[in-house]
């Protein structure tokens, strides 16, 4: 997992550590130095904290004129016994929305588990977005994680969605199609 680093090539367009509305900004990281984990497994340096014992974050991209982010998880997402679904909202989420930012893409292709543990943050989280037209997408959650989503009945505040070649997008490119696919479905 160390080797796992977040994306980087849109680094030229934001950076949460410079981006003083950020909840990251000022942040320095090591290359070098690693000390967060997932269990006994370390994870790159490069993942930001925000509270939660086997899971962290990247946020990739923030666009406050279009009220959108888009952030990368990795590690295990767990609401039956730590609640990281109140960890995020309530550290990270609930920051950016004084930001006016409604929107949420979460590229979870890296959450290597997920255990449901109710719906409470989650509508908690939807209301706090649903009127400005806010939305919560898991991108690419793998399959095995897909099962414990489904039936933890919190498909009505949070949707998945696959686009297997985001990278090769730009955010607003990426945003468009799935609110495109979102339209569709």
């Amino acid at each position: 997992m160390h080797t796992i680093e977040p994306y980087y090539n849109w680094q030229y367009l934001y950076n949460s550590e410079t981006d003083e509305l950020s909840p990251y900004y000022g942040e320095e990281h090591s290359l070098f130095e690693f000390s967060n984990t997932v269990y006994n497994f370390y994870v790159h340096p490069q993942w930001d904290a925000f509270g939660s014992e086997n899971l962290y974050l990247k946020i990739l991209f923030v666009d406050y004129e279009d009220g959108y982010c888009i952030i990368e998880m990795i590690g295990e997402w767990n609401d039956a016994i730590i609640n990281d679904s109140m960890t995020l909202k309530r550290n990270i989420i609930d920051v950016m929305i004084k930001q006016k930012i409604y929107k949420y893409i979460f590229i979870t292709e890296n959450v290597l588990n997920y255990h449901s543990g109710g719906d409470e943050y989650y509508e908690e989280w939807y209301d706090d977005i649903k009127d400005e037209g806010g939305y919560i997408v898991f991108l690419n959650l793998p399959e095995s994680s897909q099962y414990d989503f489904v039936r933890g009945k919190i498909r009505h505040y949070v949707q998945l969605n696959e686009v297997i070649e985001w990278r090769t997008m730009k955010p607003n490119l990426l945003v468009e199609k799935i609110e495109g696919q979102m339209l569709l479905g």
